[in-house]
């Protein structure tokens, strides 16, 4: 997996848009990963539809396939807010978000819960084909399939996806590993 480079959203901290772009340092992050992207060994390369990860697909020069299932979680009425801003404008639904993260559903968004299920079936489907596959997605993304290795998505807060970032997980005779997370030479 990799994560997509810096963006606009992650510089003004904010839940992110479907639309926000990489930054000049993000377009330079991708660049900097390109060479440790080519010494992998995969068949297909799978993107979330979002801008960000079709940019970091386009700067990698690798033709992809668009999937629904690896998107980034949909954060509904918090979309292109920070978390100060939700707690004044919000404060029933981010007291409600705080005290559940994993299992509430965002008013006219998902829960990680119902992204995990979604993302979940998708990598069954890939285990099934027996190939190695290159997913260009998001932080929360990378961090269920963390979870998914150990089938628990209450791991979510345990781990992080730097921008541009490898992470890895192998599946073995069944039995899935995490053989690299959140790695950049140039970070």
């Amino acid at each position: 997996m990799l994560r997509h480079g810096q963006t606009e959203d992650n510089i003004s901290k904010i839940y992110s848009r479907d639309d926000t772009k990489l930054t000049p340092l993000g377009r330079k992050q991708i660049k900097s990963i390109k060479k440790h992207i080519e010494e992998l060994s995969f068949s297909k390369a799978y993107y979330s539809p979002l801008t960000r990860t079709r940019q970091t697909l386009s700067e990698l020069e690798i033709k992809g396939l668009v999937e629904e299932r690896v998107r980034e979680i949909d954060f509904g009425i918090f979309t292109g807010k920070d978390y100060k801003t939700i707690e004044k404008t919000s404060p029933l639904e981010s007291k409600m978000w705080l005290e559940d993260p994993i299992r509430y559903i965002i008013p006219q968004g998902e829960s990680l819960e119902l992204v995990y299920n979604r993302l979940k079936e998708f990598l069954d489907e890939l285990v099934k084909e027996d190939e190695s596959v290159l997913l260009v997605v998001h932080e929360g993304i990378i961090r269920l399939v963390c979870c998914w290795v150990f089938d628990n998505v209450d791991y979510f807060f345990k781990f992080k996806a730097e921008n541009a970032s490898i992470s890895i997980v192998t599946i073995k005779e069944g039995y899935k590993y995490i053989s690299k997370l959140n790695y950049n030479p140039s970070l």
